[in-house]
């Protein structure tokens, strides 16, 4: 039997919710930065100072392509990271994090950390292990599904 959820009960409908707020807050901080927000899975997965390809990071990131492109042009642009040619593929080069870069992580990782301590001011460390271990399980469930194109079925067209 299908759940009946209440109109602002959804889990959903709350994680979203918060992911809005959190992003909206951390766009705030970014700005002052000078960076938007999209640029933090990038620079983090640079900061270990190897250098990975426009497809290794839209994988990472788990975002479109060409929303990869902008992104990576604007922070080229603005001294973010460089681009150097990729000695196995003519075709593409590797990306790489600069000093300008790697310089303000401190302050992008201070402002990420202050959001999350804001989003879970009032709750235990064993509340906050259980909230983490629920969105890992549920974030494995919905890519397990993306995987396998399994598209969500009402329940009540099995009967």
């Amino acid at each position: 039997m299908m759940r009946r959820w209440a109109q602002h009960e959804r889990p959903g409908h709350l994680i979203n919710r918060a992911s809005r707020l959190l992003l909206r807050l951390a766009d705030t901080k970014f700005r002052t930065l000078g960076l938007g927000v999209a640029s933090f899975p990038v620079l983090s997965m640079l900061r270990s100072k190897e250098k990975l390809s426009q497809k290794d990071l839209t994988l990472c990131a788990q975002i479109e392509q060409p929303s990869m492109a902008q992104l990576l042009s604007r922070l080229e642009r603005d001294g973010m990271i460089k681009r150097s040619p990729d000695p196995s593929d003519g075709r593409s080069s590797l990306i790489s994090i600069t000093g300008k870069a790697l310089g303000i992580l401190p302050q992008i990782d201070a402002a990420v950390d202050a959001g999350n301590e804001l989003a879970l001011a009032g709750m235990s460390d064993g509340e906050i292990k259980v909230l983490i271990d629920l969105l890992k399980r549920m974030i494995a469930n919905l890519e397990g599904a993306a995987r396998s194109g399994q598209v969500a079925m009402d329940r009540s067209e099995k009967l």
